[in-house]
């Protein structure tokens, strides 16, 4: 089993990278969020998984653990492939999941192609108590959310600021979420 590869990243297309590790090219699958994090020519070191089908081998690439132990939790999920999951992770960051999970938010994970609403419905009941981190998931206000996107920024974007700026700075008041996230976003 390879459970992590690092050297320098070769080539770079839609869901794949090329990792050179000791002269040997390692095709590695990933979803658009880490391969946004890599660079051509530069050193890079993934988390992996490697599943056997078919006579043939199929790497996953992830950022770190939590990525990769997120892509397990999803394969679970009837009707999820490897695609697809690597496909919801590269929409949303595993914060971002842990914290639709815990608030029962189906329709964010709907973001993702090929996730339709029964199939959000499905995944939000049934890793709803298995997600990591999901208890202790940040409940984001919605009027702040909704300031945030008016205000023109991505609703993705602007719940994954929310999300820290609670965690981090404790606040509850509206008006002072809004304002400490303006800071990060800009």
């Amino acid at each position: 089993m390879i459970e992590a590869v690092g050297g320098r990243v070769r080539e770079k297309g839609e869901g794949w990278v090329v990792i050179e590790v000791g002269g040997v090219g390692l095709r590695v699958e990933c979803s658009a969020r880490t391969l946004a994090a890599l660079e051509a020519g530069r050193e890079a070191e993934l988390t992996t998984e490697m599943f056997v089908q078919d006579e043939r081998i199929r790497l996953y690439g992830f950022a770190d653990g939590e990525e990769r132990q997120w892509f397990l939790l999803l394969l679970g999920v009837q009707g999820i492939g490897a695609r697809m999951a690597l496909g919801l992770l590269g929409m949303m960051a595993p914060a971002e999941l842990s914290q639709a999970l815990a608030a029962g938010d189906a329709v964010r994970l709907t973001c993702a192609p090929g996730i339709g609403a029964r199939l959000a419905r499905r995944i939000a009941t049934e890793l709803k108590d298995k997600a990591p981190q999901a208890a202790a998931a940040v409940a984001i206000p919605d009027d702040a959310l909704a300031a945030l996107v008016r205000l023109g920024y991505g609703r993705m974007e602007a719940s994954r600021v929310l999300a820290q700026v609670v965690r981090e700075m404790r606040l509850d008041d509206v008006g002072e979420l809004v304002r400490h996230s303006l800071r990060l976003l800009r």
